[in-house]
């Protein structure tokens, strides 16, 4: 998804949490903690076309105090064009309404109207009208209007300055592939109109069942033209939601007071609770959990919505079992290998050699958060099969560093150097290069490990031109919606390196056929046929898979209307509130 980690999914750099010297996936089952580490389920795409704002009240929820949010990792923009990481994501429904949401009942995410309704398709699928919600108003009291939302879509297509964000509406949408947005190309553009004060249509190139689910994104949140920045817009965005931007240190902190001009009637899925939130990161996990759970002064107003550190389980006993919050999570975390820089035979000797279990360990990695993986799309896509693991692509076990060396001797490759990303400034991502550098040193490559620091790495492993060949973004994904249609086209075509969301830099027209062959089913009849490709591909050894997530946090004793957001893998935001 969306979420890249993914990246991210969506949603992404999170495969260098954790701490060393944590058991094994077998081990981390603990007699002094409860024994459910919790299942991973199927979602459904559902719709409710009916709901309307105000959102439900969530029981025992107090008004006031500041809400404080640690994470190690830092989320790279909050440009509402340019997200598409996982926590940016989650961070944007507290700033931005967009045109559909997603509402979490019992667990579950059903589709909603927010700023327009769920939309209407034209009986050859290719027009979409929505019907936008007049009166509201942006932070600073100025009316948002349907010309802003349509602005805002045009916007997106301006990939030389918002290249992070997501791409469907390059393959889907009218000209969307020579439109370069209104920048390069001017407001005049065949896949977006309006028709008077609350009515937008989008004109479709070839059919897009999932467009009102795709219009939860923060890309479809109304943008002024006059207030459009440009590549400063990110630094301080307009709100629309119950919150806005006080101040905003990229990398480091980003604070958010009440948006006084949100109007809570008319929202169907957001509350404001809190009068402020303080986004702290950068700082170590480990540490920032243990504060967490001691709860000593601030900090038991505060969470930490990194998956919770295996070193940390055996704690959560007694009264801290209930400073544990689990939950749903839509992703799989993988370790890239770029098949245009790594020949199949190399490919497959990293395969034998790889670190699974050891990774884990150094990774803090538990079963609380998370199940070893062997297919790309996790148990919670419709139509997940898990299908025999391809050779050497298990996510368990120690690897073989001699079998692997006979591989690579056999091929003529021995001392292939291989090359990545990490971050430097932490001692859990390096412990974590070190394990993969050990194995794979022990297996014939020639190892280069590059350490940068924190707020760098988003950016450096989405660059496909970097002098590295593993470990690229994404490092993972989440469903954008719960569908193989939002995991296979846009990790595997080969329009996906172009667009930035390319897992393993696949450039193959016979695959490409063979996924706008599925994709042009009906959802009913592709559903089935997501699983055969996620294997076919997986046996081109384009990525090593590590784990389908669960949703498994710590929150302060003084924290109440903590769930998942099954959407993302991340705590529910707009539900929060501090108990007194």
């Amino acid at each position: 998804m969306a979420s890249r980690l993914t990246m991210a999914a969506a949603v992404a750099a999170a495969l260098t949490l954790g701490v060393a010297g944590c058991g094994s996936p077998s081990s981390n089952n603990s007699a002094d903690k409860n024994e459910d580490t919790g299942t991973i389920s199927t979602q459904t795409a559902a719709i409710d076309a009916t709901a309307k704002g105000p959102a439900p009240e969530v029981a025992g929820a107090k008004k006031g105090g500041v809400l404080t949010v640690y994470s190690q990792s830092t989320p790279n923009t909050i440009d509402p064009t340019d997200i598409y990481y996982t926590d940016s994501n989650e961070i944007s429904k507290l700033l931005f309404r967009t045109a559909t949401q997603f509402a979490i009942r019992d667990g579950k995410p059903v589709l909603v109207p927010d700023l327009t309704d769920v939309g209407t398709v034209s009986a050859d699928k290719l027009t979409w009208t929505f019907k936008f919600v007049t009166g509201q108003k942006y932070e600073d009291g100025s009316e948002i209007k349907i010309e802003d939302l349509s602005y805002a879509i045009k916007r997106s297509f301006a990939k030389d300055l918002y290249a992070n964000g997501p791409a469907y509406q390059l393959a889907y949408f009218k000209d969307g592939d020579t439109y370069k947005g209104p920048y390069a190309g001017g407001d005049t553009y065949a896949g977006v109109e309006t028709q008077g004060a609350d009515t937008l249509v989008i004109h479709l190139a070839k059919a897009f069942p999932d467009l009102p689910f795709y219009m939860s994104f923060p890309m479809f949140t109304p943008i002024p033209k006059a207030k459009d920045t440009k590549a400063d817009y990110k630094n301080k965005p307009i709100s629309t939601g119950p919150y806005k931007i006080e101040s905003y240190t990229p990398g480091t902190q980003l604070k958010l007071v009440k948006n006084e001009n949100w109007d809570a009637a008319t929202d169907p899925v957001r509350h404001q609770y809190v009068d402020g939130w303080d986004f702290k990161w950068a700082g170590d996990d480990v540490k920032t959990q243990q504060q967490v759970l001691n709860s000593n002064g601030p900090d038991a107003n505060a969470i930490n919505y990194a998956d919770v550190d295996a070193s940390l389980i055996p704690q959560l006993t007694g009264e801290k079992s209930s400073q544990f919050v689990q939950g749903e999570s839509p992703c799989t975390y993988t370790w890239q290998l770029d098949s245009t820089q790594i020949p199949l035979e190399v490919r497959k000797a990293i395969a034998k050699a790889w670190p699974y279990d050891q990774t884990w360990k150094a990774a803090g990695v538990n079963d609380y958060i998370g199940e070893a993986a062997s297919t790309f799309m996790p148990p919670s896509v419709p139509g997940y099969q898990k299908y025999t693991p391809v050779e050497d692509l298990t996510g368990l076990g120690n690897g073989d560093p001699a079998a692997a060396k006979k591989l690579l001797e056999a091929a003529g490759k021995l001392g292939f150097e291989v090359s990545w990303y990490y971050d430097n400034t932490k001692p859990i991502p390096q412990q974590v290069s070190q394990v993969r550098a050990d194995a794979l040193t022990a297996a014939g490559f020639t190892v280069k490990a590059i350490g940068v620091p924190t707020a760098e790495l988003r950016t450096k492993i989405s660059d496909y031109d970097a002098p590295v060949n593993i470990a690229q973004g994404p490092r993972g994904w989440c469903s954008d919606w719960p569908s193989g249609g939002s995991w296979i086209p846009v990790l595997f075509k080969s329009s996906a390196v172009a667009d930035g969301t390319s897992m393993g830099e696949l450039k193959d027209p016979a695959l490409d056929a063979k996924i706008d062959a599925v994709a042009n089913l009906a959802v009913e009849e592709s559903t089935s046929k997501w699983a055969a490709l996620d294997e076919e591909i997986m046996k081109q050894y384009v990525a090593i898979p590590f784990y389908y997530t669960k949703f498994g946090i710590v929150i302060g004793t003084n924290v109440g209307g903590t769930q998942a957001d099954p959407t993302m893998g991340m705590p529910l935001f707009t539900d929060m509130f501090l108990k007194g």
